[in-house]
């Protein structure tokens, strides 16, 4: 199992091989849930740091109204890979927010089909030459 972390203030990769997470950040904000939450939602406000051109639909994939939200992001540049951003706001006690970041890929092109069990028992068919 490789895992490294570091601490949240350094916005540093997160990685968990034994699950395949793909990249979580964590950031430790001042800022309100509610106020990270209208920069996540508000199509206005999130224009500013995540373009509409990076999203494959401008509505989420999935929400829980103040705690996360996921949106299909499709790159622009061949050969055009799939993934899903999801965003996790937590309150702190001192009024601030933690905002974890998980960027997973989905391209179904990156899945390799899986082989036949090599102890499938199933009958074994010779050929002829």
């Amino acid at each position: 199992m490789s895992k490294r972390q570091t601490d949240a203030r350094a916005s540093t990769p997160v990685i968990d091989d034994e699950e395949t997470v793909g990249m979580v950040l964590e950031y430790e904000l001042e800022a309100p849930p509610e106020k990270i939450w209208r920069a996540l939602t508000i199509q206005e406000y999130r224009e500013r740091w995540l373009p509409g051109s990076d999203l494959a639909a401008v509505e989420p994939m999935a929400e829980v109204t103040g705690e996360q939200i996921c949106f299909r992001m499709r790159d622009s540049d061949p050969p055009h890979l799939e993934s899903v951003v999801t965003f996790q706001l937590t309150p702190q006690g001192n009024g601030g927010t933690v905002l974890r970041v998980t960027h997973r890929l989905i391209d179904s092109r990156l899945v390799s089909p899986m082989p036949g069990a090599a102890n499938s028992n199933e009958p074994v068919l010779m050929q002829a030459a």
